[in-house]
């Protein structure tokens, strides 16, 4: 199954004030508003942040900070790479600190090397505003436009606390939008009884690890449209370029039920859109797959080596609402 790598805190931070959160960040709720603390000082004024983007950051508290009505932003160091596009994530090392209860170590501190993935939405859209790659960043930020209305007593973050985040642009994160192609363009499908059992590169370019999602229709159904947010059943057979065996198929067996929730983004956002009843290849780059992480193969099957692309040939059987506790 395709199903989703390790979940980090990149899943949460491409959820927070949107729809959902990983447990790590799960809001608490709650009626009352605690950690107002002394509103002594606006802004920038109550903490020192180190500005140089090649070590984390130390901050130092001067006072507590007035809760910001909408986030507060400055660049500290300007960065010499290119612009983040519009409407694209961005993968960034990030820091969150709380200047309500003045803590001197960070409430969160991000460990993975390539950062954790923020999306375009508020208030990331308003704090990575025109960011290049190697700036580093600094906002103030109510915990409840960042973490919701119970904010997050895990980390010690009250339901009105003021946070200092930083945020250091590692690069601009995948383009998620499926390209369409035409199916000629993609390995072609080998059946056997009328049943799919690889694909024949033959004619094939090897793909670049940076080349975008690709999506052929093979053959349109007639049923409604898959939403992000629903349960898809369906048949499918994955290969990495150029392997001579299939590292998972159902085919054979039966149709699988998968939240679209709980794959990886490359199904996600490859199948978001397309009509029940359809034939779809997918071609997923590695980080909408499984990035550098190398999955081992199951019962004979091969694996799947860090950094491959993945092609998929998927019959989608049905399409219906995710239940709620997978969601």
């Amino acid at each position: 199954m395709p199903t989703a790598p390790r979940p980090r805190l990149r899943h949460a931070l491409s959820a927070l004030a949107v729809t959902m959160l990983i447990p790590a960040l799960v809001a608490c709720g709650g009626e009352e508003k605690k950690g107002y603390g002394d509103e002594t000082v606006s802004g920038f004024d109550g903490v020192t942040v180190s500005a140089k983007a090649d070590k984390a950051p130390t901050l130092k508290w001067k006072s507590a900070i007035a809760y910001p009505k909408d986030p507060k932003v400055k660049t500290l160091t300007e960065g010499d790479g290119e612009e983040i596009p519009k409407d694209r994530g961005v993968m960034a090392k990030i820091y969150i600190g709380n200047a309500t209860t003045l803590d001197k170590e960070w409430a969160y501190e991000s460990q993975a090397p390539e950062g954790e993935e923020l999306p375009a939405e508020k208030p990331w859209s308003s704090i990575l505003k025109g960011a290049k790659v190697g700036d580093r960043i600094q906002a103030i930020v109510g915990s409840a436009d960042l973490l919701g209305e119970g904010g997050n007593p895990q980390m010690g973050i009250g339901n009105h606390d003021t946070l200092v985040v930083v945020v250091d642009v590692v690069k601009a994160a995948a383009d998620k939008t499926p390209h369409e192609v035409e199916a000629s363009e993609l390995p072609k499908v080998v059946e056997k009884k009328g049943k799919p059992t690889g694909f024949d590169f033959s004619g094939i370019a090897k793909p670049k690890a940076d080349d975008v999602l690709k999506r052929a229709i093979v053959t349109e159904g007639d049923g409604e449209e898959i939403t992000a947010d629903q349960t898809v059943t369906a048949n499918y057979l994955g290969m990495t370029y150029g392997a001579k065996k299939p590292f998972d198929e159902s085919f054979s067996k039966e149709p699988v039920p998968f939240a679209l929730n709980q794959v990886v983004a490359g199904w996600t956002n490859g199948l978001e859109g397309v009509k029940v009843g359809s034939r779809v290849l997918l071609q997923i780059p590695p980080e909408l797959g499984y990035g550098a992480e190398e999955k081992p193969g199951q019962g004979g099957t091969p694996g799947i080596p860090a950094n491959s692309t993945l092609y998929f040939v998927i019959d989608v059987v049905k399409a219906e609402a995710t239940p709620a506790t997978q969601q």
